[in-house]
């Protein structure tokens, strides 16, 4: 039988591993392993399971250090707890937490891709947003003011939602520092309304509250895998009215979306890109536990696909929201957005690859 490699380890890098959650070593398998000398910045390297066990220690997301702000930071996972703008079911509240337990199974390289994001970027979870659960509006303002701060760092925000009204104030702070941003926007729904039962905030009215005030280069807005009954016989006629290419589902069934990728990596150019994916884009068969489902989604593989085709471009920010903890019997929805967050983290600018 063949010995299995490992890397080598001294007594004080297991002791650090389990009490900080990160660690340095060493092998001498350079090319296949993590090491800090690829930079002269620390890294922040989550310990291997091979070493720590999964159910051990503090929930993070995918095992990474606590910090309290973004300062020093190249990209940073921020929690926003909110469900106050859902019109269905309730429970997105819960999903940064559920995510993050649900990261545990996480590994340091993307197999797929051979990206190696703690090789290449300072990465750590900055905790939740401080919500008031009252209040949609005051919470909106809060997360405007704390998107502000961890943009003014340099650090680039990957968002664990929360239900999609959250998209409306992060994208505020993002065109305060960049002007208006491209939009790669993944979801079942336009969210586009103009006033849901009399209120114009809410998780259906982001991005229409979003052009309103210009914080959309509307011409680099591609929203993807819209679908389900509506309200009228053409539910994206406002979309395409602005600009955006509008990508419905039936478009999507039964092949890759590699194709579709390139061509938005065309529409994107250069220019800043925010990233949304809304996880009732998939299919509720993969994902359930969510807030609005609909039928004959997305799989997991095309959200994949959507996620490693913005390999190139200038993100600025992504967000994965509306998991729906308990609707989500198995945790697998959780899981799925905990992987697909983890993919969102490996095209960011800057990334090394093996």
């Amino acid at each position: 039988m063949q010995r299995r490699m490992f890397p080598r380890w001294n007594k004080l890098s297991l002791k650090s591993a389990a009490a900080a959650h990160f660690l340095s070593f060493s092998s001498p398998r350079k090319a296949l392993t993590p090491s800090r000398k690829c930079s002269g910045k620390r890294f922040n390297v989550p310990p291997s399971a091979e070493f720590v066990a999964r159910v051990s220690g503090i929930p993070t997301m995918a095992k990474l250090p606590f910090r309290e702000s973004a300062d020093g930071l190249d990209a940073a996972f921020v929690g926003v707890p909110i469900d106050t703008g859902t019109s269905n079911r309730p429970g997105a509240r819960f999903g940064p937490r559920q995510i993050r337990v649900e990261s545990a199974l996480l590994r340091s390289y993307n197999s797929g891709t051979r990206a190696a994001p703690y090789e290449s970027l300072v990465v750590a979870d900055i905790g939740d947003i401080n919500v008031n659960v009252y209040d949609l509006k005051d919470t909106c303002r809060r997360i405007k003011e704390a998107y502000r701060k961890i943009l003014s760092t340099g650090c680039i925000p990957l968002t664990m939602g929360g239900d999609h009204t959250i998209a409306y104030p992060i994208l505020q702070a993002v065109a305060e520092k960049y002007g208006p941003v491209g939009l790669v926007h993944v979801d079942a729904h336009a969210d586009t309304s103009d006033v849901v039962l009399g209120e114009k905030i809410g998780h259906g009215t982001p991005f229409r509250r979003c052009v309103e005030e210009g914080l959309l280069n509307c011409e680099r807005v591609v929203q993807i895998g819209l679908r389900g009954s509506g309200y009228s016989a053409d539910s994206y006629e406002w979309s395409r009215a602005q600009g955006f290419r509008v990508v419905q589902v039936e478009e999507c069934w039964f092949k890759s979306l590699a194709p579709l990728m390139s061509e938005v990596r065309a529409q994107m150019g250069s220019g800043p890109v925010y990233l949304s994916f809304d996880i009732d884009a998939l299919d509720p068969g993969f994902a359930p536990g969510t807030g609005t489902p609909e039928i004959a989604g997305l799989t997991p593989i095309q959200g994949v696909e959507i996620i490693r085709g913005c390999r190139g471009l200038n993100l600025v920010g992504c967000d994965l929201v509306e998991v729906s903890p308990p609707y989500d019997t198995t945790g697998n929805t959780a899981l799925t957005g905990a992987n697909l967050l983890f993919e969102m983290l490996c095209v960011l600018p800057k990334m090394k690859y093996y």
